[in-house]
């Protein structure tokens, strides 16, 4: 099974770019989704989280907003949470790519914002990295609610700059065009990733 590894900076459009291989009959893993579900009421990880972060917890569940307020700017937090979170999602994502095998899938997408400072890449067949212009970027951050220019400054120190995350991508999706250029652009990945064989599943060791 050939493996794409799909990610982007914050405000990409890679949410975008995901739906549209799920569209196409892609299997896609959302690292996203899966943090989103741990951290819910009841949810594996709670119990960690809350207990490292006590001023995260809410209602049965770990509020991501108090706990960002906790971790971001401070490399400590941040490296605690991601000993509590990261392991289960490779787990996560294993199990994903075992199901994807158990059907025969023939491509199977990881979406991972973090891909490259994980080194999940290098468990990847083909990359693909969601980018727009800078403009573009600040503009989406910016309108997101409760989002200030400290916050998403920030968010961007902690991730790859966009420009060395495309100077490792196999293929660049600009979402700063129309929706059909993009489109047309992961239909040509998605032919590309059928054309050749994958070397990392069955099996992969996910770190």
């Amino acid at each position: 099974m050939v493996i794409i590894g799909l990610t982007g900076s914050i405000a990409m459009g890679k949410s975008t770019i995901a739906g549209m291989f799920h569209y196409l009959g892609i299997p896609v893993y959302d690292a996203d989704a899966t943090v989103h579900r741990l951290l819910a009421k009841g949810g594996e990880a709670v119990g960690a989280v809350t207990r490292a972060f006590p001023g995260s917890a809410e209602n049965g569940a770990v509020s991501r907003a108090r706990l960002g307020a906790e971790v971001f700017g401070d490399d400590a937090a941040l490296a605690r949470l991601e000993a509590i979170l990261h392991p289960i999602v490779r787990r996560e994502q294993k199990r994903f790519l075992k199901l994807a095998t158990g059907r025969r899938d023939a491509v199977a997408v990881l979406d991972i914002p973090l891909l490259f400072e994980s080194r999940s890449d290098e468990h990847c067949d083909l990359i693909a990295v969601v980018s727009a212009t800078p403009f573009l970027q600040r503009s989406r951050i910016l309108a997101r609610p409760g989002m200030t220019v400290d916050k998403m400054r920030a968010i961007i120190a902690h991730q790859m700059p966009d420009h060395e995350k495309r100077r490792r991508a196999d293929f660049v999706i600009n979402t700063g065009l129309d929706r059909y250029h993009s489109l047309r652009e992961v239909r040509n990945i998605v032919k590309v990733a059928r054309a050749i064989k994958g070397t990392h599943w069955p099996p992969v060791k996910l770190r």
